[in-house]
């Protein structure tokens, strides 16, 4: 799920959300609220033909709007985030699609800018390469989310553009599935995005992101470039810091020069080659595991999806499927999810001892980074804005649950969602 301005918020790490949370939700006033959504996809010039076919299949659809309400219980670390997106099954179905399609990906490569193995790690992180495309009706997950939801201009707007794309026989209603939040095809595009940037790849007149591969990969071919992706330039890669590495220096953008002087270097131990390329480190799972330099194309995929884990995991799955091999350096043995209410405790935890962290809001975010990096420098601890186990337990007052405590599905993280 998952791009520009995400319909399900996707939160830096990946929380989990409750699934026993109860809406109460009224027919009548759903039945009305279609009714002008209705009217005004026929003023903004949606046909009668395709509202004829649209209306009777427009249903409330309560578990949406579950999802939607559920809230947050616990946010996702590194540890558990990155080995479920990024394996060794995927990777291989990865390379094998590389080859199966490699006329239209160097195509691709040709027009846009960005090479094949990008295209192919964002196909399997947004889908698992289309093996799952949604099963949500999005003309009512829309219509429910209009009605309904928080964001509800938000959603009516995506409402008139789904039907648009219904109007243009691109699609039909009944086919026209995707995610809860309304995320279609092969590459979920929300509405708005899919009119944006949908291309028609197989010559065939229509653009299709649910069954057709090639204007599939066309499209996020063509978005990325819309974001500014730039050619030549890998996403980061991953390094080692040196010994007495400043920790500090954490998120901070600096020429690619600065950071070879700092000696770092490749995972090879190989020193980089300086230049004026911005670049920051990246350490998130802190001093313990593997530390990422990134590059300006890194910040083209967070527009994609606001996730500092997305990223990353697009990036190096990329590298895998071109060949790559894994990671040197293995996220540590922590939790793979800390529960929000502890995350708050540190952030309350930290503001009262004069550290601040923007807001507490349950999320690890730089502002909170910024506050532990401090504290820790302060009292003498390694500075790398990591909440380790130790220091949640520290700061934190409630100790999260390790690996060992959750059962296989409970490790398993959420798919990512694409935006508009």
């Amino acid at each position: 799920m998952k791009l520009w301005l995400a319909a399900a918020v996707s939160l830096m790490h990946s929380p989990t959300i409750a699934a026993d949370t109860t809406v109460a939700v009224d027919d009548n006033a759903f039945a009305q609220c279609t009714a002008t959504l209705l009217a005004e996809a026929r003023e903004s010039g949606i046909g009668a033909a395709t509202l004829d076919a649209v209306t009777p299949t427009i249903r409330l659809n309560e578990n949406v709007l579950r999802l939607d309400a559920a809230q947050p219980e616990f946010t996702n670390t590194f540890a558990g985030y990155y080995p479920v997106r990024v394996t060794a099954q995927r990777v291989r179905r990865g390379r094998e699609l590389l080859a199966t399609h490699q006329d239209i990906l160097q195509r691709i490569q040709r027009e846009t800018g960005v090479p094949p193995h990008y295209l192919l790690s964002f196909w399997g992180l947004e889908t698992n390469f289309g093996s799952f495309l949604g099963n949500y009706h999005v003309p009512s997950v829309l219509a429910t989310l209009a009605c309904h939801s928080r964001r509800n201009d938000y959603f009516r707007g995506e409402f008139i553009h789904a039907l648009e794309i219904i109007d243009r026989g691109d699609i039909t209603s009944a086919a026209m599935l995707g995610s809860w939040a309304g995320a279609m095809g092969n590459m979920q595009f929300m509405p708005t995005a899919y009119l944006n940037h949908a291309a028609d790849g197989d010559g065939d007149g229509h653009r299709n992101l649910w069954t057709s591969t090639a204007d599939a990969l066309v499209s996020a071919g063509r978005f990325l470039q819309a974001l500014g992706w730039q050619t030549g330039m890998r996403w980061g890669r991953e390094v080692l810091l040196p010994e007495g590495f400043d920790y500090r220096l954490l998120d901070q953008i600096r020429p690619l020069a600065f950071w070879v002087d700092q000696g770092i270097r490749d995972s090879a131990g190989r020193a980089l080659t300086g230049s004026q390329t911005p670049a920051r480190i990246l350490a998130p799972s802190g001093h313990a595991g593997p530390a990422f330099i990134v590059y300006p194309n890194f910040d083209v995929i967070m527009r994609w999806n606001r996730s500092e884990y997305y990223a990353i995991s697009v990036g190096r799955l990329a590298d895998e499927i071109a060949g790559g091999g894994r990671l040197l350096r293995r996220p540590p043995a922590e939790p793979t999810r800390i529960p929000l209410a502890t995350v708050r405790n540190l952030q309350n935890n930290l503001t009262s001892l004069g550290y601040d962290t923007g807001k507490v809001d349950g999320i690890i975010g730089p502002g909170t980074r910024q506050a532990l990096t401090a504290w820790q420098y302060a009292n003498g601890l390694l500075p790398d804005g990591y909440a380790s186990a130790e220091l949640l337990a520290r700061l934190g007052d409630t100790l999260p649950p390790t690996a060992a405590d959750l059962s296989p599905s409970e490790v398993t993280a959420d798919p990512a969602v694409v935006a508009p």
